[in-house]
């Protein structure tokens, strides 16, 4: 195998390995739960998507999609604002915020 068709292939190999493990560690690390309590807030823009936490207590939050798509946890401690991906161009929709935890890696 010539040197450069062997960089090629490993290069190709490194990348799909990478995405799935970077995948792999989403879902390791996304507990789904319950509907967030009312003093979070969101608001969804077609780039970000924005989650206040209105609570006296630290919130760990995600947001849902309607395709499905999974993001991981992000911790909001009260007044804080954390930021997501919005609803994008291809009519995605943002469905509420929900509750999640992380596991231990």
């Amino acid at each position: 195998m010539s040197p450069t068709l062997r960089s090629i292939v490993c290069g190709v190999l490194g990348l799909t390995l990478s995405a799935a493990g970077s995948t792999a560690a989403a879902a390791a690390t996304t507990i789904a739960g319950e509907a967030a309590p009312a003093c979070v807030q969101y608001t969804a823009g077609w780039r970000y998507t924005f989650v206040s936490n209105g609570c006296d207590t630290v919130q760990q939050v995600t947001v849902e999609y309607r395709d499905g798509t999974a993001v991981p946890c992000r911790t909001a401690a009260p007044g804080e604002t954390v930021t997501f991906p919005g609803y994008g161009t291809s009519g995605n929709e943002v469905l509420g915020v929900v509750l999640c935890g992380t596991t231990p890696a």
